[in-house]
């Protein structure tokens, strides 16, 4: 049922939404020791009377030290893993996916909706390892899912497993593209575009990307030596690829959650700086005081949590080390990383998850 309704994205309500969260938590409640065990601590009583808001988020931190799933006993499906840049390969935050169904709805309903343009089915050329090479990559997985089901074919990836991005291959598949006139969505990490572009330059390449084409930018420098500012870098591919700025569109999104946020065409088009996200009608975002997670109003810096119904097997809350700022008249924009130790609030929450763990049998 839940995966019709994200099928259906103009039938969601602000008080369908609230329905759907309150009773999927309840069940998570019910099957789950951990979640009921961590909302207690958190002073909320899942069987009592609560709202949307009121669902106590799970820090990502904690999917570090926690298999976070509900039912308890339920069999994943395929396990996600974090890039494992923050805290070290041996600290690779896991996300256990019960229902690929759901993360399938989920991603393509939303990518057609902000990502493709109408009647479009691009090839997907992919500065990325093949999803059937990195079984526990959710972008590799997710761009895998577009290109089947809204593009042309299988995506044409050109980063192996080891990391190293084949820059003349991309090279090769868009002149390919060209010369058939074959809308394309070139789709990567800002760190391996910026290699990529490094490459073009040194070979003296450019080409014009045929109409209907965009390219899926996801961010990606977390960790890394080399940054680049992002109105630096889509002045560089646009240069490349012939394409306006405006057909060039973030996806923020993260391991720990099924749906992604994009830029909605109509802030594509002033400065990047402008630019802001948007959810799927079944997530809602809060910006939260670090220290003590209550809310705070639009314009007011804090930490991004992202309430996501596509997580009805995991954590429906989830509280980042992102921040950013509602605005006005809706979506958020991401202001980077929050710097330094985990904030107070983050701390106590996954201290908090952690007690309850340690109370459920089979956790670790």
């Amino acid at each position: 049922e839940l995966t019709r309704a994200f099928e259906e994205p103009g039938s969601w309500t602000d008080g369908g939404f609230g329905e759907w969260a309150v009773a999927l938590f309840r069940a998570q409640c019910r099957e789950s020791p951990l979640h009921a065990g961590f909302a207690r601590l958190r002073g909320l009583d899942p069987e009592g009377d609560f709202a949307w808001t009121g669902i106590p988020p799970v820090p990502v931190s904690a999917f570090r030290d926690v298999r976070v799933l509900a039912p308890a006993a339920a069999r994943a499906e395929r396990v996600f893993r974090t890039s494992g840049t923050t805290g070290g390969r041996e600290r690779r935050g896991e996300h256990h996916v019960a229902d690929l169904a759901l993360y399938r709805a989920a991603a393509l309903t939303h990518a057609r909706v902000r990502l493709l343009p109408a009647g479009v089915r691009p090839r997907v050329v992919a500065l990325l390892p093949d999803r059937q090479r990195v079984l526990d990559s959710s972008l590799a997985w997710m761009v895998g899912e577009i290109a089947e089901v809204l593009g042309d074919g299988p995506a044409r990836c050109f980063v192996d497993a080891a990391g190293s991005l084949d820059e003349a291959g991309v090279r090769a598949a868009l002149e390919e593209a060209c010369a058939e006139g074959a809308p394309v969505l070139l789709a990567g990490t800002a760190f391996a575009f910026v290699h990529w572009m490094d490459a073009c330059a040194a070979h003296g390449w450019t080409c014009s990307l045929p109409q209907g084409s965009r390219i899926l930018e996801t961010g990606g420098f977390k960790g890394r030596s080399r940054e680049v500012p992002r109105a630096e870098l889509y002045r560089g591919l646009a240069g490349v690829t012939g394409l306006p700025e405006s057909e060039i569109v973030n996806e923020y999104g993260m391991t720990e959650l099924l749906s992604q946020f994009y830029e909605p065409a109509e802030t594509r088009c002033g400065p990047v700086s402008e630019r802001f996200h948007v959810g799927p009608p079944w997530t809602r975002t809060r910006v939260l005081d670090p220290h003590t997670l209550e809310p705070l109003p639009a314009g007011r810096r804090g930490l991004l949590c992202h309430v996501d119904l596509a997580n009805a097997h995991s954590a429906l809350a989830v509280l980042t080390q992102d921040e950013g700022m509602a605005l006005e008249g809706g979506g958020f924009r991401l202001l980077g990383r929050a710097a330094g130790a985990e904030p107070r609030g983050c701390s106590l929450a996954a201290e908090h998850l952690l007690t309850a763990a340690s109370h459920t049998r089979g956790s670790p």
